[in-house]
């Protein structure tokens, strides 16, 4: 079955233990994701256009592209 995802640039669908894939700053040419699991959440507003930047468990920070449910 296809897991469903919501988009990462509004933080009301992200909470601390969401599973989620993140673009890297390093990776935002490549466009390369990156999955794990939000341990912090590190954009204060309600939304952000390029996507909520958090924290992962590996400690891997980057903006949040999509939020796998």
């Amino acid at each position: 079955m296809e897991n469903k995802k919501l988009q990462g640039s509004q933080r009301k669908n992200i909470q601390i233990g969401s599973e989620v894939e993140i673009v890297q700053k390093n990776h935002q040419r490549t466009g390369k994701l990156t999955e794990g699991i939000v341990q912090r959440i590190l954009t204060n507003s309600v939304s952000h256009p390029h996507g909520i930047k958090v924290q992962l468990k590996t400690g891997e920070v980057g903006r949040v592209k999509w939020v796998i449910l």
